[in-house]
């Protein structure tokens, strides 16, 4: 399984996504995140590896925190495809949507 990129080893990972019913600060910062971790869960990626490739979470030393935040990402990245975002592209300027 190959993904595009892996989050900065300095970047603290939260392993629970902020959850809200409306977006967050965090959803817009972890957009790219979110369709990353779409893609692996298309292509059958287990947590253990969406933890190590997309969020550096390494699932030998951190096993249960790496299921965990895999986990709470793949689900607000769900959340964002079939609720969030109507929000998202209602923020966006009319000109962007064009």
């Amino acid at each position: 399984m190959e993904f595009k990129s892996r989050q900065s080893s300095d970047t603290a990972v939260p392993t629970e996504v902020p959850w809200s019913d409306s977006l967050t600060t965090y959803d817009r910062e972890h957009f790219t995140t979110y369709m990353q971790f779409l893609d692996a869960g298309a292509d059958n990626a287990s947590y253990e590896e969406m933890a190590l490739e997309i969020l550096g979470i390494d699932p030998e030393l951190e096993p249960e925190r790496a299921r965990r935040a895999a986990r709470s990402h793949l689900d607000r990245a769900n959340w964002m495809m079939t609720i969030g975002y109507k929000e998202l592209f209602s923020s966006l300027p009319a000109e962007a949507l064009r």
